[in-house]
């Protein structure tokens, strides 16, 4: 079994649509191996993935390199993921299965409060993040290729980062709301996180605007430097 790294916190019907969009995604990764598989929900909101067969180790390898996984047996110094729960001026808290506090001076992210950095990198409440286990004298700390991730979305034509809704239903709304052209894609952050890439030219704050009363979501922008 793997319990990947993202989480359906949605209810009702959205919560169907997550775990149908969640099913669709998993048939096609593994389609290709002799594997057979099911897919469950944890009473914190994590799905797992039970496998079986031939290829059982490959697939397993395969979802926990594609969304993280969510283990109580984590090593000092090795990567994992886990999802953005709170942010005071402590720093930030992820969910791993269980709280881990990342300080404010292990960000990496520049200067400010943990609140303003969220501001200015667009992070939604339940994006998955990857930190570095700490150790005995030894803080918890966000990746090198996580900061690194974040740093490029600053250099780019901007994006609008959306959580409790899918790819898909992303993508919906932008062609509803009439800014399809104003998009160059919507890249997936995790099962019910998102980024809307803008083309060129394109304002950020602005596409927020106009697709805000569209999506019952929290919406952040980055605007780049």
């Amino acid at each position: 079994m793997v319990v990947l790294a993202t989480k359906v916190y949605v209810e009702g019907r959205a919560r169907e649509r997550a775990l149908d969009s969640l099913r669709s995604m998993l048939a096609d990764s593994l389609g290709e191996l002799e594997v057979e598989w099911s897919v469950g929900l944890r009473h914190d909101e994590f799905p797992s993935v039970t496998l079986t067969g031939t290829d059982a180790t490959a697939a397993r390898s395969l979802l926990r390199e594609a969304w993280g996984e969510i283990t109580p047996h984590r090593e000092p110094g090795e990567v994992y993921v886990g999802t953005l729960e709170s942010w005071d001026d402590e720093g930030f808290v992820l969910d791993a299965g269980e709280p881990v506090a990342v300080p404010t001076d292990q960000l990496g992210l520049g200067p400010g409060t943990p609140g303003q950095v969220r501001e200015r990198f667009g992070l939604v409440q339940h994006l998955p993040l990857g930190f570095v286990e700490g150790g005995e004298g030894t803080p918890t700390r966000l990746s090198d290729a996580e900061r690194d991730r974040l740093f490029d979305w600053t250099r780019g034509a901007g994006r609008v980062n959306v959580n409790s809704a899918t790819r898909s239903e992303v993508r919906a709304t932008v062609n509803r709301a009439g800014h399809a052209r104003d998009v160059v894609t919507v890249e997936r952050l995790g099962l019910l996180e998102q980024s809307i890439v803008c083309a060129d030219g394109t304002d950020p704050p602005g596409l927020l605007a106009a697709i805000g009363s569209y999506l019952p979501a929290e919406l952040r922008c980055v605007v780049t430097t």
